[in-house]
């Protein structure tokens, strides 16, 4: 497929989930396709980097459901800090421990999963709608039930796939990308290369195969896809273009491109 034909799937008020970590490994091909859209008004479901910066500048962004929305080597991402403190957005704030278990039930279909994460904390009290469980064994512990993180789309970037989409990590960590293309009822997979189904064992061990084709919709073959966010080992972070992105008005860095 092409960005533009995963876009034209993707409706103003869905909910989006947007795989990678902070500025790693950011499906950013396919968040300029959603830059270009007409879209408005999505909910998104990320462990946040510029990707969320980027749809909140661009007025995008209805809520944010996330842990942190962060560029690593520069600690807070600006245009989601100026979204959040203007109110143009909602947020709901987990810790990463209960992300990954609202991740974890979207991918098996649970309505909730026990976690210990946030006891004691105020994600609690900053999420009025979180609600306790009690153990049905002996113990009879409290525990946080965190809802499933569910989506209607979600977008991943991994260094290479098959047509078919069979997609494959080849750097230091898979960022929970597997989780978004199981909790998603459609999941788009851009690459920096498509290779034939049998060279991908060519390209790192059988572990290394993250996402089957079971759960992809579409493919979309992008070379620097994740750029300026790291994709090792075949690219790491452009350090000097995050900072242009950081110092430069948000309508003048969007029309620079």
């Amino acid at each position: 497929m092409s960005v533009e034909e995963v876009v034209a799937g993707i409706e103003s008020g869905m909910t989006v989930g947007i795989g990678g970590w902070g500025s790693r490994r950011k499906p950013m091909a396919l968040v300029g396709g959603l830059l270009r859209s007409n879209v408005r008004d999505l909910t998104l479901i990320s462990y946040g980097g510029p990707d969320v910066g980027m749809l909140c500048a661009a007025g995008k962004v209805g809520r944010v459901v996330a842990p942190f929305v962060t560029l690593d080597s520069i600690p807070l991402e600006p245009h989601f800090r100026r979204a959040r403190q203007g109110g143009t957005i909602e947020f709901t704030e987990y810790d990463e421990g209960m992300f990954m278990f609202g991740l974890l039930a979207a991918a098996h279909r649970l309505p909730f999963l026990p976690t210990r994460a946030g006891l004691g904390s105020d994600v609690m009290r900053v999420n009025p709608g979180l609600r306790t469980v009690r153990s049905p064994y002996e113990d009879g512990e409290e525990l946080v039930a965190v809802p499933a993180l569910t989506m209607d789309v979600a977008l991943v970037h991994l260094n290479r796939a098959d047509r078919r989409g069979n997609a494959q990590y080849l750097g230091p960590d898979p960022y929970f990308d597997d989780l978004y293309a199981k909790a998603a009822a459609r999941c788009y997979v851009s690459c920096e290369r498509l290779v034939d189904t049998a060279d991908l064992l060519k390209e790192g061990p059988v572990q290394s195969l993250l996402i089957s084709r079971s759960m992809v919709t579409g493919v979309v073959e992008a070379p620097g896809g994740a750029g300026f966010t790291a994709c090792e080992p075949d690219y790491g972070r452009d350090e000097r273009e995050q900072r242009r992105y950081v110092d430069t008005p948000w309508e003048e860095f969007h029309e620079q491109g």
